[in-house]
């Protein structure tokens, strides 16, 4: 009746990064760190193919030159793009982002990886290119989707 017991340990601790919120690349310093070209091609209303990219082909007739750094956050990419290309800067709409790179075999790969509106703020537009594990290389494929009243999206118009 008066035998105290001792409390029972602590728990282990959890293993390196089991439960911990996944951790943000250390920013690039942009002073000393030579930007990266970043080939980004652009198509109105949806993406390119994958079969676009075969073979080393790329549709030239849409490339954009960007220099950025791997920290660049989709939203500040998006930005630039509005000051290259008119057709981002309406306010109705989105641009859908997908990298493309070269699988086992080489065939090209096209992979959604995000979206920010023209101007209204949203949940990817924080993500940078390190997070998506973009590498020197691959490509980014550029959709600008125009928008409805109702936020669906419509097939822009060329």
């Amino acid at each position: 009746r008066g035998v105290r017991r001792p409390p029972p340990p602590p728990p282990p601790p959890p293993p390196p990064g089991a439960g911990a919120p996944p951790r943000r690349p250390d920013p690039v310093d942009r002073q000393t760190k030579c930007p990266l070209l970043l080939r980004t091609f652009i198509k109105l209303g949806a993406h390119h193919s994958p079969g676009d990219y075969k073979q080393g082909a790329t549709p030239s007739d849409s490339e954009v030159a960007l220099h950025t750094w791997l920290d660049a956050p989709l939203r500040e990419l998006a930005e630039l793009l509005k000051d290259l290309h008119p057709p981002a800067r309406d306010r109705t709409v989105r641009l859908s982002f997908a990298q493309v790179y070269p699988d086992g075999r080489g065939e090209p790969t096209l992979r959604e990886v995000g979206s920010a509106h023209s101007v209204k703020r949203g949940a990817d537009d924080a993500r940078t290119l390190a997070e998506l594990n973009f590498q020197p290389g691959d490509f980014l494929d550029v959709a600008i989707i125009k928008e409805s009243a109702g936020t669906a999206p419509l097939a822009m118009q060329m």
